[in-house]
């Protein structure tokens, strides 16, 4: 019962704390920055997310909660497929295909700073995509709800980067899709 307790306080704690959730986690350092402690903090995967859609809501221009991922493995690299909710929101709809046709060209010109910002880190297979920019196919497709970027490759080692990076996008934005 004794622990049932503690959970509900750290819940409503993180929840009362809202934003700034990330900022105060005593595993942090002093100045609000991620520690290599903060891995031990029971709130790690909650507080991480938000700040993932924060910084997913600036650089890509939409409401993380207003859209839905998906990062999909195919035989010869990928797709990265965003749409609305809500198929009547059509202002969501247009900043989502804006969007993805800057990633479209960013990735086709081996530019991933994109990404980098979203996770603060460089995603795996990045620098071999980034390497082999010429060798790969960015492809714009729009949906009803949003759009697509489909990713292929004849190399098997490029392919491999692309699957990897999709993976690390599937894990971070916890979209539940195949990871295989």
């Amino acid at each position: 019962m004794r622990y049932a307790w503690l959970f509900v306080f750290l819940l409503t704690s993180a929840f009362l704390m809202g934003d700034d959730v990330h900022q105060k986690c005593p595993y942090n350092n002093q100045d609000g920055s991620t520690s290599d402690a903060h891995k031990n903090c029971p709130m790690h995967k909650d507080h991480d997310s938000k700040a993932l859609n924060q910084r997913g809501d600036q650089v890509m221009g939409f409401s993380q909660e207003k859209i839905t991922h998906h990062f999909l493995l195919t035989s010869d690299g990928g797709k990265i497929l965003v749409e609305a909710n809500d198929p009547k929101d059509e202002e969501t709809i247009n900043q989502i295909r804006t969007h993805m046709q800057i990633v479209r060209d960013d990735f086709s010109s081996g530019d991933f700073e994109m990404p980098h910002a979203v996770h603060e880190e460089m995603p795996p297979g990045s620098d071999v995509m980034k390497k082999s920019k010429d060798e790969i196919q960015y492809r714009y497709e729009e949906t009803d709800k949003g759009a697509a970027v489909i990713i292929s490759a004849d190399s098997s080692e490029v392919q491999t980067a692309i699957h990897d990076f999709l993976k690390f996008q599937i894990t971070e934005h916890q979209t539940g899709d195949p990871l295989k």
